[in-house]
């Protein structure tokens, strides 16, 4: 089991890659399709409904309907996909609350495994 990652019980917002971190990597061009990697879906599954998903991939226009239509067949919920991202660094940059709450977490998962850490609510956060 992984690193265990405190959060508070605010709603919060997700910001996932798609290709090795959600689905199998380039899994839609070497298979034909989108496969998800052990344990994504049932944790996509679970984010709670006040929470935002927003997925990142360096996945082109042309992908979109491709890559929503899987999304949508797997129940997957959303609120957006950025295409065309760049290959490099995702950079997440947030301000702490004064309470002292931090409010930016960055991950970083091996490709095609899935997220090893574990996301635990505290209430006094």
């Amino acid at each position: 089991m992984g690193e265990k990652i405190i959060v508070s019980a605010l709603p919060k917002t997700w910001i996932l890659d798609l290709d090795g971190t959600i689905v199998k990597h380039n899994g839609y061009k070497d298979d034909g399709t989108d496969t998800f990697l052990d344990g994504a879906e049932e944790f996509l599954s679970g984010i709670a409904k006040e929470d935002m998903i927003v997925f990142l991939t360096s996945r082109t226009d042309r992908e979109k309907e491709l890559t929503e239509a899987f999304l949508d067949a797997h129940h997957i919920r959303y609120d957006a996909v950025i295409y065309n991202a760049p290959y490099g660094e995702r950079i997440l940059i947030n301000d702490k609350k004064p309470s002292g709450l931090r409010t930016a977490i960055a991950v970083n998962t091996q490709r095609d495994v899935f997220l090893e850490e574990i996301f635990e609510v505290e209430g006094d956060l």
